[in-house]
């Protein structure tokens, strides 16, 4: 009996799930459609906050660097807008017909025989379309968006169960209540940071996202996951050096160049099979996982 559990033990998978980010890393940059997004971001900021087109690329460089998204940092420094509106903006208009199936990718994806979920900073609807462009509708068993670390609906913590299919989490209402009517000043955070000592008191954003190591502890106890058995793929070395921090095994994407914090590198999320042929080298009745259906967006995950 004692062989065969420590038989069982040696024979265990080294990870029971794949968690992989969207934009740049299921499909090339040279796609543009980041290059669009950055745009129709700029737009918003000109055309619905009524900030000046001059000082766009400045700001939106602070707002980046320091709160992960140029969302997440509008909303820290005391914009107000309504969330659905600025996806819908800012996604409404991307070029998805850049996108196209990847069957290759599809068949990598359905022979891994892990959990795999896709965990974006992105809304639910850019993902679906997004994943349905690509042709991986089936490959995931759910995705972990905006909507998933920010359950909300309409600036206002959602009382709607139906709203987040995924667990929530019991401490969500404070760290994502966005009621507070925004300030009638505006943090100016290029002024901040055109001091010569500029100190550390930047305002703190509502929004949930990476890399923000809160955000992916967040991801992986919604999706009941143990982070020493989970590999983080992203094209975002900020992100992919939070997971580390966090005891994910990291693979950064659209590089071969390893970075700290980085456990393997890929030029492409192709090259997985070449780089990381252990993840197949797992002794299951099936090596192929399928999940039935299109793919489930913000789906109930499951141990």
């Amino acid at each position: 009996m004692e062989f065969e559990d420590c038989y069982l033990q040696v024979q265990r998978p080294k990870f029971d799930c794949l968690l992989f980010d969207l934009d740049d890393t299921l499909y090339p940059l040279s796609s543009g459609l980041a290059t669009e997004c950055r745009k129709n971001i700029e737009d918003y900021m000109v055309e619905k906050l009524g900030i000046d087109r001059s000082k766009i690329a400045q700001l939106g460089n602070l707002l980046y660097k320091n709160y992960g998204t140029t969302m997440a940092g509008l909303r820290a420094i005391g914009y107000d807008f309504d969330y659905d509106e600025y996806h819908s903006f800012v996604h409404g208009r991307l070029p998805y017909e850049n996108l196209k199936p990847d069957p290759v990718l599809r068949h990598l994806l359905l022979s891994l025989p892990y959990r795999k979920i896709i965990f974006t900073n992105a809304d639910k609807v850019h993902a679906a379309e997004a994943l349905s462009r690509l042709g991986l509708e089936g490959c995931f068993e759910g995705i972990i968006c905006f909507e998933t670390l920010n359950p909300i609906h309409k600036n206002t913590v959602s009382d709607d169960e139906d709203d987040i299919e995924f667990v929530r989490l019991d401490n969500t209402a404070d760290v994502n209540n966005t009621t507070t009517s925004t300030s009638s000043v505006i943090f100016d955070i290029i002024k901040h940071f055109d001091q010569p000592n500029p100190n550390s008191g930047l305002p703190k954003t509502p929004i949930v996202c990476k890399p923000s190591e809160s955000a992916i502890e967040r991801a992986l106890k919604i999706a009941n996951l143990i982070p020493q058995r989970t590999m983080f793929f992203d094209d975002s070395v900020r992100n992919i050096q939070a997971g580390k921090r966090v005891g994910l095994h990291t693979v950064l994407v659209g590089t071969s160049q390893r970075v700290k914090g980085a456990d393997y590198a890929l030029e492409s999320i192709h090259n997985i099979r070449e780089a990381l042929p252990e993840l197949w080298e797992v002794d299951r009745k099936s090596a192929e996982v399928d999940y039935p259906g299109k793919v489930a967006v913000e789906t109930s995950v499951t141990a």
